[in-house]
């Protein structure tokens, strides 16, 4: 059974993209995989400098992740921060991680590039990644392809480490899905936060409506046949719709005659009704926070015990273990 990692930022409210890019998929390995399933919050902290935002958007995700059907049970789910243990081992990967490394990184430059602030953390946020992966002696990292350098970056860590002090970190290998590499958003771009192009999961109807009557398309008229291979509204259609019904929309489009508006309108429904089982349990992990935080506790203490033996392996070879 391999063990398989990964983590969402808690840097705004969750969206489609988030949900058929990692979430759905984190979901369904529970049930296949080890899974190592956690909020990084200290990752979000390079574009979130407000506590009061933080702390709201990292139990807003947990919840998310419940309502969902994350199952803490049959996975290792916890917030990055109550695993102390891996900011000690990004002060540790950090001292034999070179300058030039970092500095190839792309995340990094569009992140500037879109105005973020060049911050020491930002730069160094390829280490703590590779922290977080290396702790847990994960082996396979599910990413989208923008992400895939990073895996590559602690792959390079990780054997420079295992060079220098012997067999130390497993060297994971990034898990890409083709076929759910880009969410499409409202304006046709990757569905981000950052591009404010979002449809959030748990949108209220009236906003949902409004959002799903808002996605770009070209002007193409009414009569006139539509390409549903270069279409975002048919793109994100695909998500939801079943086989029947997505090769009767590519009928329609091929044939002309149906209109992006009436299209829209059948999204709509079948986002709204996609979403519908999950809408109750999410209300009621709202109602009781508490519960929620004692199960992200129970999370972060049954994490630190596999955290706990890699770490003192690593602080034993490199010395730090002198006594």
């Amino acid at each position: 059974m391999a063990r398989i990692l990964s983590g969402i930022q808690p840097s705004g409210t969750l969206h489609l993209g988030n949900y058929f890019a990692m979430m759905k998929r984190m979901i369904e390995f529970q049930h296949e995989h080890e899974l190592f399933c956690f909020i990084v919050n200290y990752h979000a902290m390079t574009s979130v400098q407000d506590g009061d935002l933080l702390r709201k958007n990292t139990m807003d995700a947990a919840m998310d992740f419940l309502a969902l059907g994350l199952d803490p049970e049959k996975c290792f789910f916890w917030v990055q921060s109550d695993v102390p243990e891996v900011a000690e081992l990004t002060w540790i990967l950090g001292c034999h991680t070179s300058m030039g490394l970092l500095e190839r990184s792309h995340s990094y430059k569009d992140k500037t590039a879109r105005g973020l602030t060049p911050s020491c953390g930002l730069f160094t946020y390829p280490v703590l990644m590779a922290a977080d992966i290396l702790l847990y002696q994960a082996k396979l990292i599910p990413v989208g392809k923008d992400q895939k350098q990073h895996v590559e970056i602690t792959r390079d860590i990780a054997l420079r480490f295992n060079g220098t002090y012997g067999e130390t970190f497993v060297v994971p290998e990034p898990l890409i899905a083709d076929e759910i590499a880009l969410i499409p958003g409202l304006d046709g771009q990757k569905m981000s936060k950052s591009y404010g192009n979002t449809i959030n999961i748990f949108e209220t109807e009236k906003e949902l409506k409004k959002k799903v009557m808002r996605i770009v398309t070209d002007s193409t008229p009414v009569d006139e046949p539509k390409n549903p291979d270069t279409c975002s509204l048919f793109a994100l259609y695909r998500l939801f719709a079943s086989d029947e019904k997505l090769e009767d929309l590519r009928g329609r489009y091929l044939a002309g005659g149906t209109g992006y508006g009436d299209v829209k309108k059948e999204l709509f429904g079948l986002i709204w009704e996609y979403f519908s089982p999950f809408r109750d349990r999410r209300e009621r992990l709202a109602g009781d926070p508490a519960a929620v935080a004692a199960i992200l506790a129970g999370g972060a203490e049954k994490t630190r015990t596999v955290a706990a033996i890699t770490l003192d392996d690593v602080k034993r070879k490199v010395g730090l273990r002198y006594r």
